[in-house]
């Protein structure tokens, strides 16, 4: 079942924290490049947190090129193994391939790669480590030879951090804390650890980075691809804005919609939280089932850009119970079944299969934005319309005044939109806003434990959905 009720490397003790990520979308073009100079070919260190986005495609996280026929590419595979390899004048020096397949997208994953050719054991000359744990089981097993240079670190060669540098295999999703290290050969402790809970978390790398090394933290939204190590060996960024730095980290995982557990009915991009329905069948329908994690106590609130509604039909927004006993609640699909709640675009607010609420209700549109507020400890569910509270009686949060869910519903709640229609091409779009936006906020609004960044007042009590508030709510 792809649905975890938090993700990995979810709730950290404190320590180093990581402030910023940099979201990367394939259908953007989007990376980082620089022009490499020469440096230590046969030993060094890559490492870099990574969320996924779009699944079951080549996405390189790094690749070099000279512009021939001489690349070094670092990459999930359609497949979603990780492959290695080296290319020199059209064969493979070296190549490696995971049995393993990495498809988790609410997990941070560390991975960080050695290359040391001048390792006298052969199988050390390439090293992957994710999570702290080396990877052992390859179905492509073709180590370096002695002492057999790489194409990093070679002048006339070109780096890119987030596609091929053939100018494909684009990656989707997010990367934190990336770092190359010139001239060692590093263990991943050096950059991660485990914690009390058994978790692996990141930390601070205080040695030296060598001639080529860099650490891109992402600090500055007006030069992602700032270098902070102190070499000054910056990145020029491509199709990437100051939209594109994010507070979704390792060290607080911000949920996203899950591309898993949709099947074929959206198409997911921007890491996750934008999605057009696909709308199919003999009466067409569509949904956005899950979010990357669920929630089943505390006060939650997230928003939603509405890029187009799409002609005809209706767009409900809400949440549904998912997750119950390792079962779909009944009516996951339906509008107006047991196990969602939800604002229809034509003014209506329904409660599984309560009687449709349209008194007080606003109809809403194209670029229209939509706050959802849920209290799983009173059973209350709220909406506001760009700022305005729905319903009658007016159901503002501070009022506890909102619609009740029924007592019935114990499971997990989780982000939903579904629409039916009498048209297969209605599809909508939306962007989902759970603190880490696309969408710049005009005015910038966080929760009360200063997490998130949305454009109407978070409801007081009420919390954005990431891992350091399930923590400490949920």
């Amino acid at each position: 079942m792809p649905f975890p009720v938090l993700g990995s490397n979810s709730a950290v003790a404190a320590g180093y924290e990581i402030d910023n990520s940099l979201r990367f979308n394939d259908d953007d073009s989007a990376r980082l490049s620089r022009s490499q100079t020469n440096g230590n070919q046969d030993k060094w260190t890559w490492s870099v947190w990574v969320k996924r986005g779009n699944i079951s495609s080549d996405q390189c996280f790094f690749a070099t090129t000279n512009g021939s026929t001489t690349s070094f590419d670092f990459k999930f595979k359609s497949s979603d193994a990780i492959e290695i390899y080296n290319y020199f004048g059209g064969g493979f020096d070296s190549q490696l391939i995971t049995n393993r397949l990495f498809r988790d997208p609410s997990a941070w994953y560390h991975i960080v790669l050695v290359y040391d050719s001048g390792n006298a054991t052969e199988s050390d000359r390439i090293q992957i480590y994710i999570n702290g744990v080396e990877e052992t089981s390859f179905s492509t097993t073709n180590y370096p030879s002695l002492n057999a240079d790489s194409d990093l670190n070679v002048s006339g060669s070109t780096l890119d951090i987030g596609r091929q540098a053939n100018g494909s295999q684009f990656f989707d999703g997010y990367m934190s804390d990336v770092y190359l290290i010139d001239g060692q050969a590093l263990a991943p402790t050096e950059f991660g650890e485990t914690n009390d809970n058994g978790v692996w978390i990141p930390k601070a790398y205080d040695g030296s980075y060598g001639t080529n090394g860099f650490f891109l933290e992402f600090k500055n939204s007006g030069a992602l691809g700032t270098d902070t190590s102190g070499n000054g060996n910056n990145f020029t960024p491509t199709n990437l804005t100051a939209t594109d730095q994010t507070t979704d980290t390792p060290t607080n995982n911000f949920m996203t919609m899950n591309p898993l557990a949709t099947g074929s009915r959206a198409t997911f991009s921007e890491g996750n939280i934008k999605t057009t329905l696909n709308l199919q069948g003999s009466v067409p329908y569509g949904q956005v089932e899950f979010g990357t994690f669920a929630v089943n106590k505390g006060k939650w609130y997230y928003e939603v850009f509405i890029v187009e509604n799409g002609a005809g039909g209706q767009v409900a927004i809400g949440w549904n119970e998912k997750w119950e006993s390792n079962t779909y609640t009944n009516g996951h699909n339906n509008l107006g079944s047991n196990g969602n709640a939800w604002y229809g675009d034509d003014g209506n607010i329904k409660i599984g299969s309560a009687t449709t609420q349209s008194t007080g209700v606003d109809t809403f549109a194209d670029t229209d934005i939509i706050g959802c507020a849920i209290d799983l400890d009173n059973n209350k569910v709220y909406w506001h319309k760009n700022g305005n509270y729905q319903d009658d009686p007016t159901p503002s949060p501070a009022s506890n005044n909102g619609r009740a869910l029924s007592s019935s519903y114990n499971g997990y709640w989780t982000p939903w939109v579904s629409k039916d229609s009498d048209n297969a091409s209605h599809n909508p779009t939306i962007n989902w806003n759970f603190g880490n936006p696309i969408n710049t906020p005009s005015s910038g609004n966080a929760d009360a434990n200063g997490y998130g960044n949305f454009e109407y007042a978070v409801p007081s009590g009420y919390y954005a959905l990431c891992t350091k508030n399930l923590a400490e709510y949920g």
